[in-house]
């Protein structure tokens, strides 16, 4: 499944090129718990089509009542300037708005953003560039340019300036079931993933649609696959002469995960290979996950994707795992840094 920022900022544009009256929503600010994140985005058209989201669907019900025509709703989109708004301030409006109890969010509303600068804006983020729209508060120009880093939404009394792409990316080294199943979770939630196996017999199985193959030896395919902060890598094969090259020029880039499959005895013999072998240290093999997954007593392959999947996007975002509590507790113990 494509990036959802692409989606909503895809449609907004079309929407407004055909000459559609539109409002882009960005969730700005949020107090209490939250259903969706800083950043978020909604974009709504006049006749009640919507895409994203803002809140899970109560919010959106009452947007879509006070700014379109849907259903014969008596809603209309204002012009004008960009305008914030809050939902949740009371209990009472919290729970009218089914947000979580004491949650409160703030919506910068843009009506009917420029076409032209949604355009530039789409264009690059589907050639995979970061990119940053900026908002004047004051009269809603926007300024679309490259970023150098991903960055969180900021907002000032002057001007929003948000942060959209690349897709996170994920690399799988060694086709199989258990690469089926967690190819299809990541491309769910929003990975563009390339599945890499030399083996052809292996290989001529495959049947997941949009995943890009790669049959090149996998250190090769991770040096071309080029990772970066919002990439994974994750070596399926159980081979070393495929996975541990793989791993090591894996570690060496900015890729947020790099693991490997085994139970704890293979992850250890893995360690101590790379030790032996290709003079590692304990230090420089302090991102490699193995064995992967967060413990859920899982035995078939999907049951072990829907473990590893987890662990990927607690990592991706910045959830301390059990097992990374542990090793802090006993770093702590020990007097050791974190």
């Amino acid at each position: 499944m494509e990036n959802l920022d692409v989606m909503v900022l895809r449609s907004l544009r079309d929407w407004r090129l055909a000459g559609r009256r539109a409002l882009l929503t960005t969730v700005v600010r949020t107090w209490g718990s939250s259903p969706r994140p800083i950043g978020s985005i909604m974009a709504l058209a006049e006749d009640g089509a919507v895409i994203g989201s803002v809140s899970g669907g109560c919010i959106e019900d009452d947007l879509i009542a006070r700014y379109s025509r849907a259903h014969g709703a008596p809603g209309e989109m204002p012009s004008g300037t960009p305008a914030l708004v809050k939902y949740g301030i009371t209990a009472d409006e919290a729970h009218r708005f089914g947000l979580p109890c004491g949650g409160t969010l703030e919506l910068l509303l843009e009506y009917d953003p420029d076409a032209a600068s949604l355009e530039t804006l789409v264009a690059a983020l589907e050639k995979g560039r970061l990119m940053q729209r900026s908002v004047s508060l004051a009269d809603g120009a926007v300024r679309v340019t490259e970023a150098s880093a991903p960055a969180e939404l900021t907002i000032s009394d002057a001007e929003l300036v948000n942060t959209f792409g690349p897709e996170y990316r994920m690399l799988l080294i060694g086709a199989g079931q258990l690469a089926e199943y967690l190819s299809t979770m990541a491309k769910f939630s929003g990975f563009a993933v390339t599945l890499c196996d030399p083996r052809t017999e292996y290989r001529t199985a495959w049947s997941v649609p949009g995943v890009t193959l790669s049959t090149e030896m996998p250190d090769d395919a991770v040096s071309a696959f080029k990772p970066d902060r919002r990439s994974c890598v994750v070596a399926l094969t159980h081979d070393p002469k495929l996975d541990d090259l793989a791993l090591l020029e894996a570690l060496q880039s900015e890729a947020f995960y790099v693991g490997a499959i085994g139970s704890r005895r293979n992850a250890q013999a893995r360690r101590e290979r790379m030790i032996e072998h290709f003079e590692q240290t304990e230090a420089s093999l302090s991102r490699l996950r193995g064995p992967i997954g967060i413990y859920i007593g899982s035995k078939t392959p999907p049951e072990i994707a829907v473990s590893v999947m987890a662990e990927i996007l607690a990592v991706k975002n910045g959830v301390r795992l059990p097992r990374e509590t542990e090793v802090a507790h006993a770093k702590e113990a020990a007097g050791a840094p974190k």
